[in-house]
């Protein structure tokens, strides 16, 4: 049936390549004494790759809960590391929470429940040591800025916390998704810039947003574009409260603590340790004044008479825990903002793990982090909180402090518990104003610095240009379009680049190493005067330098030729696929025309019946090449190393370039030849096509051919006598002289024919596909073999004037 099928439906003929393959193997026998056949990738090996294994599916389960490789060897050292980080970040986040709760447009109370949820189970799930989950500036601004949005679209009907609880629970739900399903690796499509400018964005948001606060200015709607409120702001500054005392003054207080220990730090580096725990305190340190300060002035005071505004009563313990309100309708409202939620849910935690994973040396897993997350966005409702992530200043004291073991969560959940219990009447008193200077505060180290736009100036002008429209549309418009707008721009900025990146028409020249030897001074310095250079003949090889560069990256004064007449080298700058192949196939096609000449000036066509687009050529201008002294097309070398795989539309277009070339050269065979192609599954889409391999049925494609290989002297099963004759052998060679080096090589070297060493040499490569090589170095000295034998047929003894029928060619 599937024979049937085969030849009545698809009217394919397997037996067609079988017997060229049989006249290829035979030449390769009748040279190697053996051969090798490559074995082609199969739809039904690829499913059979998928499918898991026993052992993968334990060493999943394992990896879903990483703490059970460790927590069994857990000791009373890492216990007091952790307890003391522990409870170090649990002072810090206390009123880091409390103030980030305010820009959820919920009371400080929710902070506390979702810092303590992070805290709680990460260890769990974690792969990081030094991070910490709970509430961020920036994912409590989205937050807040989703309660407004619902606020305005359903008034009334949905309160703050029953949004927040929805759109943490949904967020949660595609974290845990993502974890699972190990899909990670997808946050790698999310580009750096936008990233980096939507923090900035949404710092320069948050600033804005707490102004009002840190002054004690009302009625100014915070929910407009930055620049909308900081110019309402500035407007109001005569409404000013007391509230800017305290605002202004925590601000600089937090800023002269950091910098004080900063400057200590260095002044003092043996206790550098102690300076850096007192900067980090200094959150909690400020907090604890104003409240104090707070207290004194309001202790007395009636409610309606207060001098600035305060935080009030916070409920007991976890008086919002219990199953929260998870309406259909109010995910359906929320939905619409997940994506950029999620997106930088992911982003701020993973880049901050694996920064820290890169200093001290541990693996971060990000679809296990995304696991974790996952698992404690889920969880967060349930206790009251909203949406959590990674925080990079928590994180920050965390590591300062000495952390042994993510357990050091429980620790700092410990620290939340106690604040909820006993600490609520003192938060009573903290004043609105402290909490804004915080926040405040803790935002504006996340602004890009002009020294940091100035390096991205310096790597790339156009990213730096992503991030200033990222920057600026959130400005004017919402963080939203800000992050959508910056992964579109950078979207299309690689898509530009690979659609319209041409390759490279290389050339070749030849290189050596050049060696300064110095001899030492008695004392060890280096004696100058002693010194020598000398060169390597050895290592001589041939390297390949792009030739059409008006400014290449190489020495201009390097002197760069083609590796034959008619002979074409090209490198592909990106990977070859259905988005360039048409630039690629115009430029190599243009390229070529313009550089040889066709086998047949006159193709015996009359003018009424050419196509209209077939202009004649002109008779050479002024400086001008004529076409009677360009070379004959002979050979065309794709350089693959930038190529992994090969999709439909850009194998058509190499298959229709091939026919136009062949028609261009025709009586004449164009070859095609392949360096570095390691794509199992590209190699079996070219060969198919016909690539690869010369036409057995076409007496000049074969006959023209001489036949080389690419041979191992070095294979499983060899002998040691066997190595070491080789290798005396190659010491044979390298001590010749030019000519007979060239003899030598054409036998031992690996591009070469190897007929006296049969039984040491393997080919590496399938011998029915010899237009397959090894690297670029052996593509170009087997198509030059071929352009040599085919011009030495036409009589032309040198090659270098061989480029036309008359024997008077250039070079």
């Amino acid at each position: 049936m599937a024979d049937w099928f085969r030849d009545k439906v698809l009217h394919a003929d397997p037996t067609e390549r079988e017997e060229e393959k049989e006249t290829l193997l035979k030449i390769a026998r009748d040279t190697l004494g053996e051969t090798y056949v490559e074995d082609d990738p199969s739809v039904a090996e690829f499913f059979a790759g998928l499918v898991p294994t026993k052992a993968h599916v334990a060493q999943y389960v394992h990896n879903l809960f990483p703490s059970a490789s460790w927590v069994r060897r857990y000791n009373l050292h890492w216990l007091l590391g952790d307890a003391i980080a522990g409870v170090t970040v649990g002072l810090v986040v206390v009123p880091q929470a409390m103030a980030y709760a305010l820009l959820a447009r919920l009371t400080p109370a929710y902070g506390l429940y979702t810092t303590f949820t992070g805290a709680c189970l990460y260890w769990i799930f974690g792969t990081s040591k030094d991070i910490v989950i709970g509430t961020t500036a920036v994912g409590s601004l989205l937050v807040g800025q989703v309660v407004a949005s619902v606020e305005a679209a359903k008034p009334g009907v949905y309160s703050p916390q029953e949004i927040a609880h929805s759109l943490s629970f949904l967020s949660g739900m595609i974290l845990l998704f993502l974890g699972f399903f190990r899909l990670g690796w997808l946050i790698e499509f999310i580009p750096y810039p936008p990233i980096s400018a939507f923090v900035t964005s949404a710092s320069i948001t948050i600033v804005s947003t707490q102004l009002p606060t840190c002054l004690g200015i009302t009625g100014i709607n915070t929910r407009d574009s930055p620049y909308k409120v900081i110019i309402n702001t500035l407007k109001k500054l005569p409404d000013t409260r007391l509230d800017a005392a305290i605002g202004i003054t925590s601000i600089v207080l937090l800023f002269a603590i950091q910098k004080a220990c900063a400057k200590m730090e260095v002044r003092q580096p043996s206790r550098k340790r102690m300076w850096s725990m007192i900067s980090s305190l200094r959150l909690t340190f400020t907090i604890l004044l104003y409240t104090m300060i707070s207290w004194l002035v309001h202790r007395n005071t009636p409610a309606d008479s207060r001098k600035f505004r305060i935080v009030g009563k916070i409920e007991k313990g976890f008086s919002h825990a219990g199953v929260p309100n998870l309406d259909p309708k109010l995910f359906g409202l929320v939905a619409t903002e997940l994506p950029a939620i999620v997106i930088i849910l992911i982003v701020e935690h993973i880049a901050i793990a694996k920064e820290f994973g890169r200093i001290y040396g541990y693996k971060v897993i990000p679809s296990q982090e995304i696991l974790a997350q996952g698992a404690a966005n889920v969880l967060s409702p349930f206790v009251g909180g909203y949406v959590c992530t990674g925080s990079f200043g928590a994180s920050a004291v965390l590591t300062k402090a000495g952390v042994r073991t993510p357990l050091a969560g429980l620790f700092s959940a410990g620290v939340l518990v106690l604040a909820l219990y006993a600490l609520t009447a003192v938060f009573y008193y903290i004043p609105n104003a402290a909490l804004a200077g915080l926040i405040i505060h803790a935002t504006l180290n996340l602004i890009a610095p002009p020294h940091k736009l100035y390096k991205y100036w310096k790597f790339s002008p156009f990213e730096l240009g992503i991030w200033v429209i990222g920057v600026i549309l959130a400005m004017f418009t919402d963080l939203e379009i800000s992050i959508y707008a910056g992964i579109g721009l950078s979207f299309a900025l690689i898509l530009i680049r690979l659609a319209r990146k041409p390759g490279k028409f290389t050339g070749r020249t030849r290189v050596t190493r050049t060696v300064r030897h110095q001899s030492a001074h008695p004392d060890g310095h280096p004696h100058s005067s002693a010194s020598s250079v000398t060169e390597t003949p050895e290592l001589a090889r041939d390297v390949y330098l792009p030739m059409q560069t008006s400014k290449p990256a190489h020495n201009p004064s390097v002197h760069v030729e083609p590796a034959y007449p008619g002979v074409f080298i090209y490198r592909f700058s990106e990977n070859f696929n259905y988005i360039n192949q048409a630039n690629h196939t115009d430029h190599l096609l243009t390229h070529i025309r313009a550089h040889t000449r066709p086998t047949q000036l006159d193709d015996g066509i009359p003018p009424q019946d050419r196509l209209w687009s077939e202009a004649p050529r002109k008779p050479p201008g002024p400086g001008e090449q004529d076409i009677h002294t360009m070379p004959l097309l002979r050979a065309v070398i794709l350089d693959f190393s930038n190529v992994n795989v090969i999709d439909l539309t850009s194998l058509q277009g190499l298959v229709d370039m091939r026919n136009t070339l062949d028609r261009y050269a025709a009586p004449s065979v164009v070859e095609w030849h392949f360096a570095s192609v390691q794509n199992r599954w590209t190699r079996r889409a070219l060969a198919f096509a016909g690539f690869g391999y010369p036409s057995t049925k076409n007496p000049d494609a074969l006959g023209n051919w001489c036949p080389t290989y690419t041979v191992s002297t070095s294979f499983a099963g060899a002998t040691a006598e066997d190595e070491h004759q080789g290798g005396l052998r190659r010491q044979r060679a390298q001590s010749q002289d030019e000519e007979k080096r060239g003899v030598m090589e054409h036998k031992l070297e690996a591009n070469g024919m190897v007929v006296e060493e049969k039984s040491s040499s393997v080919p590496i490569y399938g011998v029915d596909r010899p237009f397959f090589h090894v690297d670029l170095v052996d593509a170009v000295d087997a198509a030059v073999r071929d352009a040599r034998k085919r011009d030495q047929a036409r009589g032309f003894d040198n090659p270098r004037v061989a480029v036309n029928g008359h024997g008077n060619g250039m070079v």
